[in-house]
């Protein structure tokens, strides 16, 4: 089973994916962007520009992260369970600027249509991304600011919404607010 972990920075996932850890120990952990040796330099050039970087060129380079991503974790590991920081529903989150559509045809070839059976979306609101965000470091992406993340939660939802009606997924949305213990709760649940 393919699992993936959604929502914007400072929500919880990377809390929530070390406590599954410890519960499920057989399981294949990853990361998109950055879950292979392509993805870490491409993830690098993108978080840390030294020159512009077109909307077009930006999303070529994360649909290639991720078609690497599918062919070296993804589809190596498929009859494993596989719990994933983030997927190709963040970069169609985040590449807002192209149709949904468009992006859904890209990232299924990307993807060769290697699709997560499950979704866990945490959900944040403004007081708490902005105090998370205040205790970090920020790369250029964070460095957009507040109004930015709340734009994208709400690309991210809308984008699940879109995807229920193209492909069977279970989608399970959380309030980040909640401690981190019944969340974990709640999403091993899920998971059973």
């Amino acid at each position: 089973m393919y699992v993936v972990f959604e929502g914007v920075d400072c929500v919880g996932k990377s809390t929530q994916i070390s406590l599954l850890k410890e519960c499920f120990k057989e399981a294949v952990f990853t990361a998109e962007p950055g879950g292979t040796e392509l993805g870490k330099h491409l993830r690098e050039i993108l978080l840390n520009k030294t020159h512009p970087i077109s909307k077009r060129a930006e999303l070529l380079l994360f649909l290639a992260d991720r078609a690497q991503h599918c062919e070296e974790i993804l589809k190596t590991n498929q009859n494993k369970l596989i719990i994933s920081d983030r997927s190709f529903i963040s970069g169609m989150a985040y590449a807002k600027d192209f149709e949904n559509d468009l992006l859904f045809a890209l990232n299924s070839f990307a993807l060769e249509n290697f699709f997560p059976q499950k979704i866990i979306f945490l959900k944040g609101d403004a007081s708490l991304i902005q105090e998370r965000l205040s205790q970090k470091e920020l790369d250029s992406i964070e460095k957009r600011g507040i109004e930015y993340f709340l734009s994208v939660q709400d690309k991210l939802e809308k984008v699940l919404h879109f995807l229920k009606e193209k492909i069977f997924i279970e989608i399970l949305t959380l309030d980040a607010k909640g401690s981190k213990e019944k969340l974990h709760q709640q999403i091993k649940e899920f998971l059973q």
